[in-house]
């Protein structure tokens, strides 16, 4: 999965304004997806408009915990500087638009293809998540309600699910702390399994920016915070300001 991960664009992500929710940050003026601030990129990839679905919403699905702990960080986003950020059914929606380093480029139309965590459509039945991002503090805290076809273990979701999901938030949440693009490595200690419809709450942390990675943490835990699911550690690459590396071959020079 890691592998993979590093030969693929960055997980971005846009926001789609909802009905009773904050204004977004203003909308800035990057001359380009790379070298610029953190408020830019939000700014970017948050949009007051789109046409294209969020599957970051609400839906019947979604079991109270979720449903409680997604409206208290809505009322966060008001004031405390949290941010709601939108999930597509592809990458691809994500980046159009964007500068993207060589070898990176979308060269063809795949509009059946999705993103991993989007690929089971029925509500309910995969990932449900969604993700709020703090530009200043560099955090992220990810709602995740496995569906019952991640389960692994009868009744529990499989473990694969969660690393997938904390996958996907680490790479959200490098690139718009600092410009990460890929995973370069994925550290988990399982703890204790999920119960297939119930809600994992993973809170990330940027530890440390240095030597273009960043240096990322991870705990998955209840809502209650009593019971702890996993935690990890990762690292993400940054694209240098010059873009003329090729992707893979600056992965292998930052191992």
């Amino acid at each position: 999965m890691i592998r993979r991960a590093v030969r693929v664009a960055a997980r971005l992500s846009q926001r789609r304004a909802l009905a009773g929710a904050p204004c977004i940050l203003p909308r800035l003026n990057p001359t380009s997806a790379f070298g610029s601030s953190t408020d830019s990129l939000v700014s970017r990839f948050c949009p007051e408009k789109t046409d294209l679905k969020d599957y970051a919403l609400p839906n019947a699905s979604w079991c109270p915990d979720m449903l409680s702990l997604y409206q208290e960080f809505l009322e966060k986003t008001k004031a405390d500087g949290w941010i709601k950020l939108p999930s597509f059914k592809s990458n691809r929606d994500h980046i159009q638009g964007l500068k993207l380093p060589s070898g990176l480029a979308v060269t063809s139309d795949k509009s059946e293809w999705r993103i991993f965590t989007r690929c089971i459509q029925v509500d309910g039945q995969g990932y449900e998540y969604v993700i709020f991002f703090h530009p200043s503090k560099k955090k992220s805290v990810c709602l995740f309600q496995p569906g019952p076809y991640l389960e692994g273990a009868p009744g529990f979701a499989h473990g694969g699910s969660l690393a997938a999901m904390m996958d996907e938030t680490f790479s959200k949440t490098a690139y718009l702390a600092g410009e990460g693009l890929f995973t370069l490595n994925l550290s988990i200690r399982f703890k204790n399994l999920i119960p297939v419809g119930s809600l994992a709450v993973l809170n990330v942390d940027v530890e440390k920016i240095e030597d273009q990675k960043l240096y990322m943490s991870c705990v998955a835990q209840s809502k209650d915070q009593q019971t702890v699911y996993a935690k990890s550690s990762g690292k993400q690459v940054r694209q240098p300001q010059s873009c003329h590396h090729h992707p893979q071959n600056r992965w292998k020079e930052t191992r």
